[in-house]
């Protein structure tokens, strides 16, 4: 696996929109919260552009702004400024080549999910599950620290909760791989292409946004009978923002969770906070994870 080089202060970052269009803040604002912590901006074609109301340009722009942002020696990593949809389109259309001979740190999450199975399996370069650019604005310490500690790693990183969040043990048990997963909704909808994700061996981090309980179901019922959590070595359940329960008698999140991968036997977390959530924590994909589910620790190491 290929390892990035780090982030430090005045280097450019490079700023795209591989999924839906950001209107949340103008691109001047982005550019001076970035500015604030010490760094310049390039932003990418994508950023200026909607197509169809929900994709921000289209595919041939969107995949194109990746590879430009790989290739330009004057930017140091890439930073998703959202997610929302429109990876999947464009998986195609990527020169995977370019991103294992230009390797860069390259951070996101949510509808990102599909890209970083793609640059992890079909590029060789590990990745960066975390906070958005569109957020800049809104990070706080924690968050930041915690983006700044993945994507500087050096030997080895432990992550930890905030503080007043508690981890949850599903199943007790240690284990090691390399983690690889993101989002369960771009997980599912990459199964039976060639950029389905390989658990084999692995350690398979989940997170979801905004999901009825029967969904989650459907989805994590749906993994299983894809083998992908008979093939992975552990499980970490990441932040489900908003998946909640629309009648009283459907199960809890943790329960569900509980119900659907309990059988498997493999050492499982719930509740790290990682995903739809602020404050955020950042963790490195293709990356060593070493998971005691049992003491709820997660280590990293190169």
């Amino acid at each position: 696996m290929i390892f990035p080089k780090g982030l430090k202060i005045g280097d450019t970052i490079g700023i795209i929109a591989p999924s839906s269009p950001f209107s949340k803040y103008n691109l001047e604002e982005i550019e001076i919260g970035f500015k604030d912590l010490g760094y310049k901006v390039k932003f990418g074609r994508s950023l200026r552009r909607r197509y169809k109301g929900y994709l921000s340009g289209e595919d041939k722009i969107r995949a194109k702004d990746i590879e430009d942002m790989f290739l330009d020696k004057e930017v140091s990593g890439i930073i998703c400024i959202r997610g929302g949809y429109g990876t999947p389109r464009i998986l195609d259309m990527i020169d995977y080549d370019i991103i294992r001979s230009n390797p860069k740190f390259f951070v996101g999450f949510s509808d990102i999910t599909a890209l970083h199975v793609a640059f992890n399996q079909k590029a060789n370069l590990a990745t960066i599950h975390g906070v958005m650019a569109g957020s800049v604005l809104e990070w706080d310490s924690f968050t930041y620290k915690s983006l700044l500690d993945s994507i500087n790693m050096n030997h080895k990183l432990e992550i930890s909760n905030p503080r007043n969040e508690k981890i949850i043990t599903i199943s007790n048990g240690i284990c090691e791989g390399k983690l690889i997963g993101g989002n369960l909704s771009l997980l599912v909808s990459t199964i039976g292409s060639k950029y389905e994700v390989n658990t084999r061996g692995k350690i398979i981090f989940i997170e979801e946004v905004g999901e009825s309980i029967y969904k989650i179901d459907r989805m994590l019922t749906q993994l299983g009978l894809a083998g992908k959590f008979d093939d992975c070595e552990g499980i970490i359940f990441g932040d489900f923002c908003d998946c909640k329960k629309d009648d009283e008698n459907e199960f809890t999140i943790e329960e569900i969770l509980k119900d659907r991968v309990e059988k498997y036997n493999k050492p499982c977390i719930y509740n790290l906070k990682s995903g739809h959530c602020m404050p955020m924590i950042t963790i490195p994909f293709g990356v060593k994870c070493k998971l005691d589910a049992s003491n709820q620790t997660v280590q990293f190491f190169k």
